[in-house]
């Protein structure tokens, strides 16, 4: 499909309903419905986590979630419309989270994925992210999940804090 004309954001309160929608008709479909609007509210306004919309048109096309911790964040959820699947707004979205990730110094990023998505496993392999484990029942007794990693450097290995260089140094 072709590329598409969008703009990433930061997600806002306002956005939280439309988020949730998204997240029940293609992440959780056949499975209920955890994230409605007040838990999508309370990620969005979580200081540990990011949570980011891409816009086409002014319209909300895909949205991803993540949550940030001292050595690993997790991506809490990654959704983008069927229309808009396959034009970049996907692997943009993951992109923006990686490099924050590596910015805030996350040592490795993990996602759990439906085992049956072949489509999302594929995605996520050509980002960089390796399966590390099959969990059976994983979502609601009901299907099992692959669980994937994302390593962005050695866990507990810090890289020495940025000073500028001494006045007078060339």
């Amino acid at each position: 499909m072709a590329a598409v004309d969008f703009e990433l954001q930061l997600a806002k309160p306002d956005d939280a309903s439309a988020l949730a929608v998204l997240a029940r008709d293609l992440i959780e479909a056949g499975l209920g419905w955890e994230y409605r609007a007040p838990r999508i509210a309370g990620l969005i306004s979580n200081t540990e986590a990011v949570s980011l919309v891409a816009r086409a048109r002014r319209r909300i096309c895909g949205f991803g979630i993540m949550s940030f911790g001292d050595e690993r964040s997790h991506l809490v959820l990654l959704a983008v419309l069927p229309s808009y699947q396959r034009t970049g707004i996907g692997r943009s979205i993951i992109r923006w989270l990686l490099d924050s990730a590596m910015v805030a110094g996350v040592a490795s990023v993990h996602v759990e994925l439906r085992a049956s998505n072949r489509a999302a496993h594929a995605f996520y392999r050509t980002l960089g992210f390796e399966q590390t484990l099959y969990v059976p029942g994983y979502y609601r007794g009901r299907e099992a999940a692959v669980r994937m990693l994302r390593m962005l450097r050695a866990p507990g290995i810090w890289a020495p804090r940025w000073q500028p260089p001494p006045r007078g140094a060339r």
